[in-house]
């Protein structure tokens, strides 16, 4: 599958061995040999170019999911052995701070607590790292996060508010209303996908909280963030309560098949808390 996967993604075997480290006969004869195991045509390859089949396109796809899979598994594995306790929480950064501090002081007094190393994050990151098992637990944050074929629960729902520069004109408001914050000419900001690409419109690319309260400072921006999220903010911004605003609600993830008895000790800490 990894040599499938190469090819399939240069289009081309020469660059496919190069990137291998093998020979390109070697590579040749074996998509040749997964072509006949499989009984389906994968490559359609002329004399000046390689493109994907119908059913290569879909290998490709299924062959992806599967080899983050086995590299999940071998990195969890890793983490399970016994001369190296430990565990990996991701976490968006500057997202639930006050709630993970109480959750990391929380399990740390337990007597069978191990090591917690804490992986903070950009956006839609933790999800991912999750998932392909570089962390073994996260703090993730619906609907902004997709959990999926994860195994959660949710630790804290809230609502959003509407962060402005210091003395604007909606600054004195108790509340507005989504349309309101549609029609503002500040616009919102533009959040990376999972991916690393940013959706098309007007706001600015941001990655993390500094770079947006400062684009706030600056009367470049305004944004919807959780509540949790005002201790966080200084004098020079004005926050109004949004009053149809989506909520957003904090969970504790952590892959379904997992048998971590530490991740099982952290998420009943979570849940008492």
């Amino acid at each position: 599958m990894r040599y499938f996967v190469a090819v399939a993604e240069e289009l081309h075997f020469g660059r496919a061995a190069q990137r291998l480290t093998i020979a390109q006969p070697p590579l040749s004869r074996a998509i040749q040999q997964l072509e006949r195991r499989l009984g389906v045509v994968l490559l359609h390859r002329t004399t000046r170019a390689i493109t994907l089949t119908e059913a290569g396109s879909v290998l490709l796809r299924e062959a992806r999911l599967a080899l983050d899979a086995v590299e999940a598994a071998e990195r969890r594995t890793r983490r399970a052995a016994p001369d190296q306790p430990g565990m990996v929480l991701a976490t968006k950064a500057g997202a639930s701070r006050e709630l993970l501090s109480r959750l990391l002081d929380a399990y740390a007094a337990s007597p069978s607590a191990v090591d917690v190393e804490v992986v903070l994050c950009g956006p839609g990151e933790s999800e991912a790292l999750l998932r392909n098992g570089s962390a073994d637990v996260a703090l993730l944050q619906r609907p902004h996060d997709t959990t999926a074929g994860l195994d959660t629960e949710d630790l804290r729902t809230e609502n959003q508010v509407l962060v402005l520069p210091e003395g604007h004109a909606l600054a004195d408001r108790p509340h507005v209303s989504m349309a309101e914050v549609d029609a503002l000419p500040l616009p919102l900001p533009r959040w990376p996908r999972r991916d690393g690409t940013y959706p098309d419109g007007p706001g600015p690319k941001v990655r993390d909280l500094i770079q947006l309260t400062q684009l706030i400072t600056l009367g470049r921006a305004c944004a919807l963030v959780p509540e949790s999220l005002r201790a966080q903010l200084d004098g020079d911004h004005a926050i109004v309560a949004v009053a149809d605003a989506p909520a957003v609600t904090t969970v504790i993830a952590w892959p379904a098949h997992s048998r971590s008895k530490a991740v099982a000790e952290l998420v009943r800490t979570a849940l008492e808390l």
